[in-house]
């Protein structure tokens, strides 16, 4: 303390023997969540400019005024962010902190008011104002001054950790108000209750108040004794207790006219609880961890986190459940309305509905939904759901690649939160959702483990009914679930997950499907959306024709849903411009104006002009396509080199090989046996478009007739596709997605597709109206396929 500090001292009286000279400037420091009584010795961190220089100021030996923040969370609080009562210390000890700044062992003196600042740099400077204690010699006060020492000794006695010298220091406390200011500074308040304290100068309402706080932890202390040595014989009777203990602490806190918080949250966790009807090991957890919160100071640091934990207990749907709507006809009618066509899938859902309604107690199903995107797989869930009478759950799993987005995080992890299966869970806030696993196939693994693997108890009915989360830890039950996933393909999901789920494929839909999708859904959604009404636009079926035919090739809508945003966003500009009145008729030539040049025209006729170039079909994650191979020969060199390019995976650079030994073990019945290429050349063969990998070997007869066709100078016929596996004896072996793949071929103005006559089975699956469009060819052998798909040679 500086010699200017010391001019102005006020000479104060602190007890009966002893008077203490206080400057009546004082320099300020800010706290955050402590208060300080007069009497008691406490340690501070310092760190903060200002408070730095508020120490510096006082100086070790002087004095300061220490004052409360309303806001922990302020940096720089003013007056008004500072309660207004506040405690003189006095610096016993200054001591450099190893992390930076200071420790400052302080003790407290007088209370004080806070006034205006004198000074506010570089520490706040404010004027003495001290508020000393009332003089109170009557029996009331030595009353609560002794019910307060027994209510001090009694919690002593209840806690086994606390040494009995407590006791005697207790009793050595020489005033009524340093008794009630010792007692207050131990007593686990919230800051704004301990400010209260800290205001009243009245020893006796000081001393009673403190006894209410002191009954409330006697109160607790016997409550928490008494159950744990309660036998466990009846297991009634330590509920009993406890309830009537803590009716006795409300009782108390009425009585006080005010509730602690941290008590009051801890009844309003409780009462949650208690109506999440937790089954037994649920419930079990959940009362031991409500124990660890009301053990635990307000501010604990512990505290927000056994708070969060319970939280998540009390949310969670265990035994909250809608009731299925049984009504096969109903169910039929919002599937009809939502979805066109997808016949396998509605069929699945009602037959689920009708075992269910003979068998209540059947298990939910587990479908995947395989199939190109835009084809309405998730929006199929929403469906499913609203058939059934059911909530929707969706966790989308596209690039996850940490098993505990699935498990959940371990509480002992900072920020640990249940995986996505139990937090949907709680936002479908029931436990029998249909509950869509979007993008199963896109699962990732690294060094933080396997999505996939974890999924495994998840999809499979004999075992999760126990599905344990990492942050739960207690078992719940997802039996009742419908669990529905979505993939593109098939080939990246692990074959254990595959087994666990019933497999319904939706390869896409035909340019019929498309234009009534869109004239039933996608017409009316898109005018909603850009504030169209229907008497200020329509949209002709040819107008519909054109966009499907010339602006899509895809198996799903999506691309065909932007178009026709497209266009109603051109008809919006138009009604806008020319006034409510004006009505907009989208045609063929609207679309044409609007669009621009058609980006899909046929051209298998122009790429098939030459010799040595086929129209194959692919499978992919998209749907169907069609793909053209090229193949030229280059004679020359020695021997017979096969040059492959076009990004080929080995099962499709193997088909290659096998498509050019059966050529060339055929050469002589193929006329090809003169042929100076099949002696000394290379041969190169190209799958278009390069930048995009290709793999499987459905391509198989597509290469021999590339190669038949170079090697004869025989054109392939423009309007013939063709797939299906070979052997090296010239068999075509069955292959897969036949639908989309035929679907792919009318896309592209096919007229013929050649397929394996083991494909025969699949044939029911295609559309009447694509068969009425495309011839479908079945063929056994290699001999049949060059017979379709060639050209007659010059002779």
């Amino acid at each position: 303390m500086s010699d200017a500090d010391r001019e102005n001292e006020q000479s104060l009286r602190i007890s009966e023997h002893e008077r203490v000279e206080i400057p009546t400037l004082l320099p300020l420091l800010p706290v955050r969540d402590v208060v300080i009584f007069p009497g008691v010795t406490f340690p501070l961190s310092i760190g903060r400019t200002k408070s730095l220089a508020a120490l510096e100021r006082a100086g070790e030996g002087g004095f300061m005024l220490v004052a409360t923040q309303r806001d922990a969370t302020t940096e720089d609080p003013t007056e008004q962010e500072l309660f207004p009562v506040a405690c003189v210390v006095r610096v016993l000890r200054v001591i450099d902190s190893r992390l930076g700044g200071k420790q400052a062992i302080v003790v407290g003196v007088v209370r004080t008011r806070l006034g205006e600042p004198v000074e506010t740099e570089p520490a706040v400077m404010m004027r003495l104002d001290p508020l000393m204690d009332l003089e109170d010699d009557s029996d009331e006060c030595d009353e609560m001054w002794a019910r307060v020492t027994a209510l001090a000794e009694r919690v002593i006695d209840l806690h086994d950790d606390y040494p009995d010298e407590w006791k005697s220091f207790v009793a050595g406390i020489a005033t009524p108000g340093l008794m009630a200011d010792v007692i207050a500074s131990t007593l686990p308040l919230s800051p704004e209750e301990k400010i209260t304290l800290l205001t009243e100068t009245n020893p006796t309402k000081r001393l009673t108040r403190v006894a209410m706080h002191l009954e409330r932890e006697v109160t607790i202390a016997e409550t928490q004794r008494a159950l744990s040595d309660k036998s466990e014989s009846d297991p009634m009777e330590p509920e009993r207790r406890e309830r009537l203990l803590r009716r006795r602490m409300r009782e108390i806190e009425e009585e006080l006219g005010e509730s602690d918080p941290g008590i009051r949250e801890v009844e309003e966790l409780r009462e949650r609880i208690d109506q999440a009807n937790l089954p037994e090991a649920a419930q079990i957890q959940a009362d031991r961890e409500l124990k660890r919160l009301a053990a635990l100071p307000q501010h604990a640091p512990d505290r927000h986190l056994i708070r969060t934990y319970i939280e998540w207990m009390a949310d969670l749907p265990w035994s909250t459940e809608t009731e299925d709507k049984l009504d096969l006809k109903a169910a039929r009618e919002v599937l009809d309305a939502d979805h066109h066509d997808l016949e396998k899938v509605k069929d699945r859902i009602l037959e689920f509905l009708a075992v269910r309604k003979l068998a209540p107690d059947t298990k939910s199903p587990i479908l995947c939904f395989v199939g190109p995107p835009g084809v309405g797989k998730t929006s199929l869930g929403h469906s499913i759901a609203r058939a059934m009478g059911r909530n929707f759950a969706r966790a989308s799993l596209g690039g996850v690649r940490d098993e505990a987005e699935i498990r959940g995080h371990r509480r002992t992890y900072v920020g640990a939160m249940p995986g996505r299966i139990v937090q949907n869970l709680r936002r479908a806030a029931s436990r029998n959702p249909v509950f869509l696993l979007d993008e199963i196939d896109k699962l990732g693994s690294d060094f933080r483990g396997d999505p996939s693997s974890a999924l495994l108890e998840v999809l499979d009915p004999e075992q999760n009914s126990q599905f344990s989360d990492h942050y739960i830890e207690i078992p719940f039950d997802l039996s009742k679930v419908m669990f529905i996933a979505t993939a593109n393909t098939l080939s990246t999901i692990p074959p254990a997950l595959l087994d666990r789920m019933e497999v319904i494929e939706l390869p896409g839909y035909t340019e019929n499907d498309k234009q009534i999708i869109a004239m039933r859904h996608l017409v009316p959604k898109q005018r909603e959306n850009h504030g169209l009404k229907v008497e200020q636009t329509s949209i002709t079926d040819a107008a519909i024709a054109k966009i499907v035919q010339e602006f899509t090739r895809e198996a799903g809508v999506r691309s065909l849903d932007r178009q026709i945003a497209s266009l109603m966003r051109k008809a919006a500009r138009r009604v806008a411009s020319g006034g409510p009145d004006t009505r907009i008729e989208i045609d063929p030539e609207f679309v044409a104006e609007a669009l621009g040049a058609p980006p899909h025209l046929s051209e298998t006729a122009e790429r098939t002009t030459l010799p040595g170039v086929v129209v194959g079909l692919a499978y992919t994650s998209h749907g169907g396509d069609i793909l053209f191979l090229e193949s030229t020969v280059m004679p020359g060199g020695k021997g017979v080199r096969l040059r492959l390019t076009g990004q080929l995976g080995d099962v499709m650079k193997e088909s290659a090989e096998a498509a050019l030994s059966w050529v060339r073990s055929n050469a002589e019945r193929l006329q090809l046996d003169e042929s100076p290429a099949l002696e000394a050349s290379e041969i190169h063969l190209h799958v278009p478009a390069g930048a995009v990998p290709k793999d499987g070997p459905s391509a198989g007869v597509a290469m021999v007739t590339a190669l038949v066709s170079a090697l004869a100078n025989r054109r392939a016929r423009g309007n013939v596709a063709m797939t299906g596996e070979i052997s090296l004896r010239g068999r075509v072996l069955p292959i897969g997605g036949v639908k989309a793949k035929v679907l792919a071929a009318a896309r592209a103005g096919i007229e013929t597709v050649i397929l394996p006559k083991r494909n025969q089975k699949d044939l029911v699956e295609i559309p009447a109206e694509i068969l009425e469009k495309i011839e479908l060819k079945l063929v056994e052998d290699i001999d049949e396929v060059l017979e379709i798909a060639l050209e007659p040679g010059d002779d």
